[in-house]
């Protein structure tokens, strides 16, 4: 099942039956009673900004017409939201039967933040691909890159991600390590490019002409699928992820790193200082490119501190592959639904996405 934003195209995957427009408040009752006739359990993931209806309340409405278990996974848990967001999220994990986070950090806010009580919390983390622990250079070839220090980020590209600041810090690292490369792999955000086009990106090669990078700098400007985003992590020395706000508590990127074994450095928002922990990252004060300049300089130059990191990330990530978080998740399903033998439970769920 899936939320249909207006501006979106209307084709989808034949696994989707049911389609919800997001600002239509009927659909969301009429689908959920539709829901007894075919499925066991709903999975509803919650993001705000893809629910409609003040601060994404549709939501409830979905939730209350529901005649099955439901359980939701937030993939945000904001530490200063406004009354209404406090309100929807809040009323949310009340209704639904187990709510799923991503993180110790995100339970523990929603315990004392917003009053949830833990024993009403499952922590089931972000799913990442098992892949093998390789060797950058014995993947650099195939994407053009051979020769060069890479250094990656990826995700949907907007102003959040603090790309500025690796640009900021990179002439500290050319000026060390020549052969410097930083790639960013990713398409500008779908809702950034409605409301300014290209502008950001703009901005960015600006940035990478106005400092002289344009020989250490490549952009892979498009959504690129599973298999080529794997190729990039695997051909990365280090990875990246440079964001400001350091409320951020779940960043699917960062647990991909960590899942291909890579060296990481980053702020130490809320999951990145959570999951970096114990010598498994590497992390710097946000705003500063000369810290990150630094840092940078420290984990290219030195081969052995760049596998230890890879490999400490990879030793932690191994409970993140998707056949642990689907075990996980079985888990979940299954004391909501006791009705419901385990092995039945992979046909008889309806996940709710954007």
């Amino acid at each position: 099942m899936a939320l249909h934003p207006p501006e979106q195209p209307s084709p989808y995957p034949i696994e989707v039956h049911h389609r919800i427009r997001r600002d239509e408040l009927a659909d969301y009752r009429q689908i959920a009673r539709s829901l007894d006739d075919c499925v066991d359990v709903v999975s509803v993931q919650h993001e705000y900004g893809i629910w409609g209806g003040n601060d994404g309340a549709h939501v409830l409405d979905f939730v209350r017409a529901l005649h099955l278990p439901s359980i939701a996974t937030l993939h945000t848990v904001l530490r200063n939201p406004t009354a209404g967001q406090r309100a929807v999220l809040s009323e949310l994990v009340a209704l639904v039967d187990a709510t799923v986070v991503m993180s110790r950090s995100a339970a523990t806010l929603l315990a004392t933040a917003y009053g949830v009580d833990p024993y009403r919390l499952e922590i089931i983390p972000h799913g990442v691909p098992d892949l093998p622990l390789v060797d950058p250079e014995t993947v650099k070839t195939g994407l053009g890159v051979e020769g060069r220090d890479v250094i990656l980020s990826f995700g949907l590209l907007g102003p959040g991600k603090g790309y500025e600041l690796v640009l900021d810090a990179l002439p500290d690292v050319v000026a060390q390590h020549p052969e410097a490369c930083y790639v960013i792999v990713g398409a500008t955000h779908p809702d950034l490019l409605r409301t300014e086009g290209e502008a950001y990106r703009t901005r960015l090669t600006d940035q990478v002409q106005r400092l002289g990078l344009e020989d250490h700098v490549q952009f892979v400007d498009r959504f690129v699928g599973r298999v080529e985003l794997t190729r990039w992590l695997e051909a990365a020395d280090v990875f990246v992820t440079p964001y400001p706000s350091l409320d951020q508590i779940v960043s699917g990127t960062l647990s991909y790193a960590m899942g291909a074994g890579r060296a990481i450095i980053s702020t130490p928002y809320t999951y990145a200082a959570e999951l970096l922990a114990d010598g498994r990252g590497i992390l710097v004060p946000p705003g500063s490119a000369p810290a990150l300049a630094g840092a940078l300089n420290d984990v290219l130059g030195d081969h052995e501190l760049r596998a230890t990191l890879g490999r400490r990330a990879y030793a932690y990530s191994r409970g993140m592959v998707w056949s642990a978080v689907a075990a996980d998740y079985r888990r979940v399903l299954g004391r909501v639904t006791t009705t419901v033998p385990l092995t039945e439970l992979a046909g008889s769920l309806a996940a709710v996405n954007a």
